[in-house]
């Protein structure tokens, strides 16, 4: 498996074709999920040909907002699909980087440690001193593709994503969860202020 290609690949069309539109799932996120996929990924055990995987899957796993933009998983495994056999990956190699990458799919779905620490990493910034720049950004493109009206629903969606949410590895209950609790009681305290 040729890593390094499947990576300058997969990148390269991400920074070229992304719509601008997209300013949270935007070529940035993807470098942010595969870095906090390689910071979380030791610290569970995960090392060597699974760790090629992981990386993998965490390169892909938004490809498929280059053709679409609802149900992107599957088109992030079809992309995935016909581009990595030229890099050496092997179809079993392949099926485990799609089902890595669907789990990712809301609400969370993952049946493996790779699926956990992806799903993890896919949303470390909910835990993270980022998470209003980053919330931003899903604002604006939330906004954008008429998921929601204003920022008043935004918030509330937020209240009920971030009570509803739970990380799957150690690593991430224990680095992300003490900052996304703070988060909610503040976002909380923003929707307790609306009138209507």
């Amino acid at each position: 498996m040729n890593l390094e290609e499947a990576r300058h690949y997969i990148l390269n069309w991400l920074d070229r074709g992304l719509s601008a539109d997209l300013t949270y799932h935007s070529p940035s996120h993807t470098r942010d999920v595969v870095a906090a996929t390689m910071r979380i990924a030791p610290l569970e055990g995960i090392g060597g040909e699974d760790l090629v995987l992981l990386e993998t899957a965490a390169l892909y796993h938004d490809a498929g907002f280059l053709q679409q933009y609802h149900l992107h998983e599957e088109q992030s495994c079809l992309i995935a699909r016909e581009a990595l056999p030229s890099f050496g990956y092997s179809s079993a190699a392949i099926d485990l980087i799609c089902e890595t990458i669907m789990a990712t799919r809301i609400p969370q779905s993952p049946k493996t440690l790779l699926a956990e620490v992806l799903c993890d990493a896919d949303l470390d910034y909910l835990g993270s001193d980022d998470f209003y720049r980053i919330g931003n950004g899903l604002f604006q493109e939330f906004l954008h593709h008429g998921v929601i009206g204003d920022e008043m629903a935004w918030n509330r969606m937020q209240v009920r994503f971030l009570e509803s949410h739970a990380y799957f590895t150690k690593t991430a209950q224990a680095e992300r969860n003490p900052g996304k609790l703070e988060r909610l009681k503040e976002v909380k305290a923003f929707v307790a202020g609306y009138t209507d």
